[in-house]
């Protein structure tokens, strides 16, 4: 079985987890919604009443500046392993609790050192996300429990001020596991058809490594 450890940075994941083979088509999208849960490019509402009123959007990154990064995340690692069995691990922030599932990465612009975001849930799941206050294009990937790949899906931002009128995406099957980047990079990480995905535990740290060995 091959093995390879992905580089917390984005342009070391496009290098070490590029799809064994390319599909070439467009990612699909949930099917239908599997309950009348929502979450934000974020949080799962599942058997839960809507929170309270979200926070407001971080300010867009002023010209020369390095963009708007996650604030107030950990990270951890999360393994994915490819069809053909070849696994990557994958840094990413770490999104785990309701009120850090609700923040997501509404007004983020540069992941920074992580690859994306993945967010953890305490029991499945068939909640729907959202892109309100995201303003950076996004894809997504759906776990079941036991790892397996559900559905992806891209997601482009919300314009409108209302939450209610934000597009919704469904996985269309029961999750615990939904792992966000930057639209287009799925594959770079590893996440294709026939993908799975696991979170490695004793791994949340204050920020990623370094550097990775290839």
């Amino acid at each position: 079985m091959k093995r390879l450890a992905l580089g917390v940075a984005v342009v070391v994941a496009l290098a070490a987890c590029a799809p064994s083979v390319s599909t070439g088509s467009s990612v699909p999208v949930g099917s239908s919604v599997g309950g009348d849960t929502t979450v934000t490019a974020a949080e799962s509402m599942a058997n839960t009443a809507l929170p309270a009123p979200l926070p407001a959007p971080l300010p867009a990154p002023e010209s020369g500046t390095l963009g708007v990064e996650p604030e107030g995340f950990t990270t951890a690692t999360v393994e994915i392993t490819q069809a053909d069995g070849t696994m990557c691990d994958v840094c990413l922030w770490l999104a785990d609790t309701a009120e850090e599932r609700g923040r997501g990465l509404m007004g983020v612009t540069n992941l920074g050192t992580a690859a994306g975001m993945a967010f953890v849930f305490e029991r499945p799941t068939s909640g729907s996300f959202y892109m309100f206050q995201t303003v950076t294009p996004l894809s997504i990937g759906w776990f079941a429990p036991g790892g397996a790949l559900v559905s992806m899906a891209d997601m482009a931002p919300c314009e409108s001020d209302v939450r209610s009128q934000c597009d919704r995406f469904p996985a269309g099957a029961e999750f615990d596991l939904a792992i966000e980047v930057f639209q287009g990079d799925l594959a770079a990480v590893g996440i294709e058809p026939g993908s799975s995905a696991r979170l490695i535990k004793g791994t949340e740290a204050e920020a990623c490594p370094a550097a990775s060995t290839l």
